[in-house]
């Protein structure tokens, strides 16, 4: 299986570089030539499979460069029910008829990016220790991406994690994730801006292929392609508990800021999943829901990005949107550099036309459709849910259809965002052992401006 970039570089490559890497050369994102294709036969296979089995079939499709009894060992050391909590992995839980919640949030830091953060913690120290190299990543978060990764990394040989993130504006919680870990090959970077500042850092370091290559800089965020298929498992993982043969349809709803959680869906519908509808929601960042809805795109400014209380998707430039666009425009490279390359005007602002076959639909929440779906769900079903995954359950519920199934994919558990919980329910969630008192550690942070030179000089500080 060979890679190219969304934006035409002539590079074809394997995984293990694109692992790695991270962005292409040319600033594009990382897909492979071809999605496989999975027939009835494999899918009756797979059915019967747990889930760190399921993860091997998934990704030995993707990936030919790692020995399949390496690989195997790898996603059976990391998706076990000590990390996980269950041997479901990800158990599916009924609320109303034909409406299910996926729990991807069982993971170390409670949050959905554990399922492919763990395993790239894993795939990392693996490659580097092959390679005799090291590896200094540099990511991006709003909220949970960060605390995944740095907790998936932390202690990996050969690996140090710079991790950019929203100054105040996380939840005390998902702040206290990240900066009380004292493990020295973990730096925290409070920015001063929005998310889209922090994610427009990471891109700017990654496209200065000298600093790049120089000081061995690499991605977790879902930019990077390994993070986004080890998504992909979760969602076969979860039709084969909605569904008993493999004739049937189901539909995904999907609280989406990134684009990154959902596009694992799009893959998995690509490869032949029979998925129905890829239900997008977003909160009052509605980029996503406006194109869906209108075909136009139009990425917003930090200052039009609003601060709510599903933080972790106030967003305003899809990063990975740039893959789906690449298929939308039948993966025409030139169309894709012209809407997306940064030097080129009319960046970020694009109109094209949908097309039905890809399946999606979307909607949005606001804060009182937040405080509402949480209320009713704990009142209807004795289930407290986070914010972010409230917004799913809404839309979701606006894009039922008889006999499909709606699976609803839970991003975080609900203490990440006590406040929102408490107004909703009148008290705080229940917090797992673990986590006890977390917000009272010392924090290890430091607060730098938005400014890719100033973090820049931060890293090349710490390297010399």
């Amino acid at each position: 299986m060979l890679y190219l970039s969304t934006r035409g570089d002539p590079a074809r490559k394997r995984f293990c570089e694109i692992l790695l890497e991270g962005l292409a050369p040319d600033g594009g994102l990382y897909l492979p030539e071809r999605y496989p294709q999975v027939d009835a036969a494999t899918l009756a296979r797979w059915r019967q499979l747990a889930y760190p089995e399921l993860a091997f079939e998934v990704l030995s499709l993707y990936v030919d460069d790692i020995p399949p009894a390496d690989l195997k060992a790898i996603c059976a050391k990391t998706y076990t029910p000590e990390v996980f909590g269950t041997k479901e992995i990800v158990p599916l839980k009924k609320l109303e008829d034909g409406v299910c919640l996926e729990a991807l949030s069982n993971g170390p830091t409670l949050a959905f990016k554990d399922m492919a953060m763990q395993l790239l913690g894993h795939l990392f120290e693996y490659e580097l220790a092959r390679r005799g190299e090291t590896l200094n990543i540099l990511g991006a978060t709003s909220g949970d991406t960060g605390s995944a990764a740095e907790h998936a990394m932390r202690g990996k040989q050969g690996v140090r994690v710079f991790m950019t993130s929203p100054n105040g504006r996380m939840s005390p919680f998902q702040q206290a994730q990240m900066f009380s870990l004292q493990d020295e090959n973990i730096h925290n970077l409070a920015i001063e801006g929005v998310f889209d500042d922090c994610q427009d850092i990471v891109k700017a370091v990654s496209n200065d292929l000298d600093f790049k290559r120089r000081h061995r800089i690499g991605t977790v965020n879902s930019i990077n392609w390994a993070r986004l298929v080890a998504q992909v498992v979760y969602y076969f993982a979860g039709y084969f508990q909605a569904t008993r043969s493999n004739v049937e349809r189901v539909s995904f709803a999907v609280p989406s800021g990134n684009f990154g959680n959902i596009c694992a869906g799009h893959v998995a519908r690509m490869m032949g999943l029979p998925i129905d509808r890829l239900v997008l929601a977003t909160n009052e960042n509605d980029v996503l829901d406006e194109f869906f809805r209108t075909g136009v795109y139009r990425a917003r400014s930090g200052l039009d990005t609003f601060e709510t209380s599903s933080p972790s998707m106030d967003i305003s430039k899809a990063s990975n949107f740039e893959r789906f666009v690449f298929d939308l425009v039948g993966r025409d490279a030139a169309t894709v550099r012209r809407l997306f390359a940064d030097e080129l005007p009319g960046k970020g602002r694009f109109a094209l036309a949908l097309d039905p076959r890809f399946g999606f639909v979307s909607g949005k929440s606001t804060h009182a459709d937040r405080i509402a779906t949480i209320r009713d769900t704990h009142q209807c079903f004795g289930v407290v849910i986070d914010p972010h995954t409230a917004d799913g359950l809404k839309v979701a519920r606006e894009h039922l259809q008889a006999g499909v199934p709606m699976v609803v994919l839970e991003t975080a558990l609900p203490i990440k965002f006590a406040a929102t919980i408490a107004e909703a329910i009148g008290r705080e969630p229940a917090r797992p052992e673990h986590v006890q008192g977390i917000e009272s550690l010392p924090r290890r942070v430091e607060v730098l401006p938005a400014d890719v030179n100033a973090v820049k000089s931060y890293i090349e500080a710490q390297l010399a």
